[in-house]
């Protein structure tokens, strides 16, 4: 163990560290740009203003968004996902989705199913997660309103085909809801060339800014209901939320001096390129599997390792509970993974591993070789006591 830090590879829950400019970004905000922006005129007002373009700005470059006012900064990718699906949804509509998503996307779509009586179609996947574009099209009704996706499940790592799914909702006049929290600022997304009406995003994973921060992408055409109404700075007058965007879906003072963190965030990933981030979190993905693999009692969950993914290896192993090997990892080895459920029921239900859950370690673009050398070396220390 480091003395400094442990060894993380807990990057899907949130990344760590973040690059340096961070929070230099976040403590040049709290010394000058502390005010409320769209709140008033005086210098650090402007200036909390301007932090909030340059951060649309920059994730419109990186999404390619034609109109950063088309982006509404959100607390988190959960914040988004509950504005994009209770903002759309009426009684009778109905969802297509996956037997793959975070409870981020399952538990506001089973509240409106409550509620509203909305109908939700869980389109399942194979045992390596590979979802079938022809049960998608299947799934469809007249009254379907929603598709909605992860792009990248954030218990096996593999990728949806958003693009041809874009095309199968284009096609069909239906809105494509993606979940971007484990592929913003690893994978390519281009929001026009995949026909994504709604993109929700996390700041603090990919994109390397910090907790707190988060966005919703909406189509410029696409109204949605604001999921919370108050102080926005403008039309005051009115006693309706405001229509014009961004105002529409940010009432309340926001997190500036996150949303500064989560501009350099996003900086570093344009210069360093999301191609270059992805290459280099496959290789240690990759490096991860292949010595896990030689390890008698191992099952990883997910695509094979020489299929695409991103950097999460969930694994169970024969004779210990994953949230005691969890628990071990980083009490006798400093090392920081995740076990349990991941907030994915469904997920774990189609691998067959609802009683146990899994051991989730996920490498970031800052881990270093010698982390997954140690992470191999501690996983059979494990194993050998238990055969031992």
């Amino acid at each position: 163990m480091n003395d400094k830090h442990p060894i993380y590879l807990d990057n899907a829950a949130t990344s760590w560290p973040k690059p340096p400019g961070v929070q230099e970004a976040m403590e040049r905000a709290m010394r000058e740009a502390a005010a409320n922006p769209g709140r008033g005129s005086h210098d650090m007002a402007v200036k909390a203003s301007r932090v909030l373009f340059e951060g649309r700005k920059t994730l419109a470059k990186l999404f390619r968004i034609a109109n950063p006012n088309d982006i509404a900064f959100t607390l988190n990718t959960t914040h988004a996902l509950n504005q994009a699906i209770v903002g759309l949804l009426k009684p009778g509509d109905h969802v297509v989705t996956t037997a793959l998503e975070h409870n981020s996307v399952r538990r506001p779509l089973e509240a409106l199913k409550r509620r509203l009586g909305i109908d939700i179609t869980y389109v399942p996947v194979d045992a390596a997660g590979v979802l079938s574009l022809n049960a998608v099209k299947q799934a469809i009704r007249p009254s379907t309103r929603l598709i909605a996706i992860s792009h990248s499940s954030n218990l096996l790592g593999t990728i949806a085909p958003v693009g041809e799914i874009g095309e199968i909702a284009k096609a069909a006049g239906v809105p494509l809801l993606v979940d971007a929290a484990q592929s913003a600022g690893v994978l390519e997304i281009d929001v026009g060339a995949m026909n994504i009406d709604l993109l929700a995003f996390p700041g603090h994973k990919g994109l390397m800014g910090p907790q707190g921060t988060g966005g919703l992408y909406i189509r410029p055409d696409l109204d949605l209901e604001p999921l919370m109404h108050g102080g926005t700075g403008s039309r005051s007058e009115s006693p309706e939320q405001p229509s014009a965007r961004p105002d529409r879906y940010e009432a309340g003072t926001p997190n500036t001096v996150g949303i500064a963190g989560l501009t350099e965030g996003v900086r570093f990933v344009l210069g360093e390129t999301v191609s270059r981030i992805h290459a280099r979190e496959l290789e240690l993905t990759r490096e991860l599997m292949a010595g896990l693999l030689e390890f008698p009692g191992i099952r990883i969950l997910g695509p094979g390792i020489e299929q695409e993914r991103t950097a999460i290896v969930s694994f169970t192993m024969e004779g210990i509970d994953p949230s005691e090997m969890a628990f071990i990892l980083d009490r006798q080895f400093g090392i920081a993974v995740r076990a349990g459920f991941h907030c994915t029921p469904l997920g774990h239900e189609s691998m067959g591993t609802t009683e146990t859950g899994a051991v989730r370690a996920s490498p970031g673009y800052y881990t270093a070789h010698s982390d997954i050398v140690s992470m191999l070396n501690a996983v059979r220390e494990i194993g050998d006591t238990l055969r031992a």
